[in-house]
Parts: structure tokens; sequence; C-alpha cells
């Protein structure tokens, strides 16, 4: 298909006019077929630096001449050239360009909260594209929470769950259940048990439906580089057949709150202080979003001690800090409070407190690893004064799923 634009509006007998025509008749030359395009366009207001330096048609009517229709031969127009680029008419028929593509964005059914729930009360782990709209949507709750997340008596206070599944529902059996009442958990939710998906999906589905009834803090656990040496990356592989499921759930890990302050009285962190923080201020500038660091602030939080030392010593976990009596009641005293919650350790009686009450260590997990024979409990707060422990015990063999062994099998 070859163009050429005419000079005039007589019929073009050549292929070798002149672009001289300012009505823009064109012509298709189509099997050796002259087709006229497009009918002369009404008269405006001529643009004399389109045809500058081009002959006028006989009879044409100046530029700027009123009343009379714009023979061929007159200014180009700008209107003439739009019309000429948006459409077109050959033999009788109007052709228009097609319109642009509409790009349609499917949209997603909304998320059914409460099936998720089910699916996971019942010890099951949801299709991989609903898990991930899941942890996409708690996601966006969680990053509206701050690094010191505050929370209103009367709430319950838990420690490490560690994947086992069977004993968390014997947690809200003992405590109450979400949303009648209001849960703290500080972190430590996967590896080593057998149901870290599970248990992780459980409270990240009561999470979504109920986000004001159940605060879920950051543990040492909650890591890219323990995920994939304690447990919980292996079980994602099997269950799944690849690794989306803990990319998804790791992305979680990253938007979980550092601390929870209930009433502005007591502090819940899953590990301990830190020697670069004074002040609960200083933990809300801190920048969560990421794996945890192998030193500093952040990673003091998540694995420091208490223990019976001065003021500070090194940790024989390799990270964070061994911290005393002083250190702890400074750090109480400037900051107003009255005592400091957390996890990270196993106590077999359930709970422990430290330097005269300041400080109380909460095990959620009973027989831990299915070995270790301990107790746990939950801290139940009816306000910043009014305390009590609650005990529960394992969940009997007889009453729970043990998934078979997926061990390797040896050849010789």
């Amino acid at each position: 298909m070859t163009l050429y634009v005419p000079q005039r509006l007589e019929q073009c007998s050549a292929p070798s006019k002149r672009l001289t025509n300012t009505n823009m008749i064109i012509s298709i030359k189509m099997e050796e077929a002259w087709v006229r395009l497009l009918p002369p366009t009404p008269p405006e207001t001529t643009n004399p630096s389109l045809h500058r330096g081009l002959p006028a048609a006989p009879g044409a009517p100046r530029a700027g001449t009123s009343g009379a229709r714009q023979e061929a031969g007159g200014g180009v127009t700008s209107s003439a050239v739009a019309r000429v680029r948006r459409e077109v008419t050959c033999g009788g028929f109007r052709l228009r360009p097609p319109p642009p593509p509409q790009v349609v964005i499917p949209k997603m059914a909304p998320l059914d909260l409460d099936k998720y729930v089910e699916i996971a009360r019942l010890c099951k782990y949801l299709p991989e594209n609903d898990l991930k709209r899941l942890c996409d949507y708690v996601c966006d709750l969680l990053l509206e929470e701050s690094n010191v997340q505050p929370v209103s008596t009367p709430v319950t206070v838990c420690g490490d769950i560690h994947g086992q599944f069977y004993d968390l529902c014997e947690l809200f059996r003992t405590g109450g259940q979400v949303p009648d009442t209001n849960y703290i958990f500080m972190g430590d939710f996967v590896d080593r048990g057998y149901y870290s998906l599970e248990t992780f999906t459980y409270l990240l589905a009561l999470k979504a439906k109920w986000p004001d009834r159940i605060t879920l803090l950051r543990g040492n656990h909650e890591s890219r580089q323990i995920t994939q040496v304690y447990g919980f990356y292996d079980e994602c592989q099997t269950k799944y057949g690849n690794a989306n499921a803990w990319r998804y759930c790791t992305k979680v890990f990253d938007m979980l709150t550092v601390a929870a302050l209930i009433d502005e009285q007591i502090l819940c962190v899953h590990g301990g202080l830190s020697p670069d923080i004074k002040t609960l201020d200083q933990i809300r500038t801190i920048e969560r979003n990421q794996e945890i660091p192998h030193k500093g602030a952040f990673c003091d939080l998540v694995w420091s001690d208490p223990e019976d030392v001065d003021t500070w010593a090194i940790s024989p976990r390799g990270a964070g800090w061994l911290f005393g009596a002083k250190v702890t009641n400074e750090f109480v005293h400037i900051n107003n409070l009255k005592l400091i919650c957390r996890a990270h350790q196993l106590v077999h009686e359930g709970y422990k407190f430290m330097f005269d009450e300041k400080l109380v260590t909460v095990w959620s997990a009973p027989n831990y690893c299915y070995r270790c024979g301990n107790i746990a409990s939950i801290m139940v707060f009816k306000d910043v004064n009014t305390r009590e422990p609650k005990l529960f015990r394992a969940v009997p063999d007889s009453e729970r799923v043990i998934p078979p062994r997926t061990t390797t099998p040896y050849f010789l």
C-alpha cells in the first residue's frame, strides 16, 4: 500500500503530485485503483506557518476571509490534520481507529475469614493462594501497629508456642476463646513442633478476624535464618511442595510488632532489654520491617535473657545479652513501668518472677518438644495491679495427631 497526498481536489492522476492540498485529501493506490478519501473540511483560522511557501489554488480565498466556505487550496488547519489522523472515509464507509484497549482487572472475592478460622481450627493448612491472601491481609493490619503497641486490660499474656498446635488449643480452653478473651502472644510461634504451619495460620486467621483482640509480637524464631534451621522451612516445603508458603509467612514476620504496652505500665517483649535502649521511645524508632539483625537493639529485644549478673554479660546464645537486676530496675524506673513480661526461656513451672517481681518469664509450650515434661502457663491481667497465672498441661497423645516421620530412606 502506497500513500500519496494530491495538490488539489481534482482526481489524482499520478502518484507524483506534490503535497499542497490544505484539506489533506488522501488517495490510496491499491491494485492500480485510486480511492478518494475524506471530504473537505469547513474552514478554520489558517495557520500560515503550516503552508508557508506553498502555492495557493486558483480562486481560493485568502487567509482571514470571513463568511465564505474555504475551497481547496486554503491554509492547512490544525483540525484538518487532527481529523485526518482520527477518521478516514473509504468507499462510503467511515473507518475510525479502534478504541484503546481497556485493562480489566478481575475483582478478587472478599476474604472468607470465617472459613479460614474454621479450617485452621481443625489443624489444616490453607490452599497456597488463600494463605498468600491471608498473609497480605494481615501485613496490612500490622502496618498500622506501633513498635510498642498499646493494649488495654483485661488481657491475657502468652509465651512461646513453637508449633505445638494441640497445646495451643488447650491454651484457648484454659484462657478463653478469641474474641471473648483479649490476648498478647510474645512470639516464637513456629519451629520444633509438629504443626508450625497450622499454628501460625490459626493465629493469623484470628488476627485477621479480630485484629483488636489479639496482638502478635515477634520472637527470635520469626526469622528467615532461624526457621531454615529449626523446622518451619522444611515443614512448608513438605506440605506445599515448594517454599512459597514460607516466603509469605516471612513477610508477615517482618511486620510483626516488637513490643506491647499494657495500660502504659506493663511492657511485653519476647526476649529482654538492650544496652542500646534506655526508653520506650527508642524502641518506637526501630525499623522493624526487616530480617532480625545479628546485633544491635532489635536483636537484643528478641534474644536477651535475665540472669543473676550485676549489669550486662555476654550471652551464651551468641546473640543478645544477659542483663541483671540493676539494669531492670533502672529501665522500669525511667519508663514508669510496674512490670516487664517476657518469654524466650523454658520454665518448668510455667512462669517465674525475678528482680523483686519487676520481671516475669511466661512459658506456654507444655511438655516442650514433646519430651521436657514441663507445665505451661498464661498470665491474666485484670488490671495492672491484679495478675493471675493460669497453668495447663500438654494434651495427651491420645488426643493429638502425631504426623508420621518423614526421614530419608537409607539404602545399602
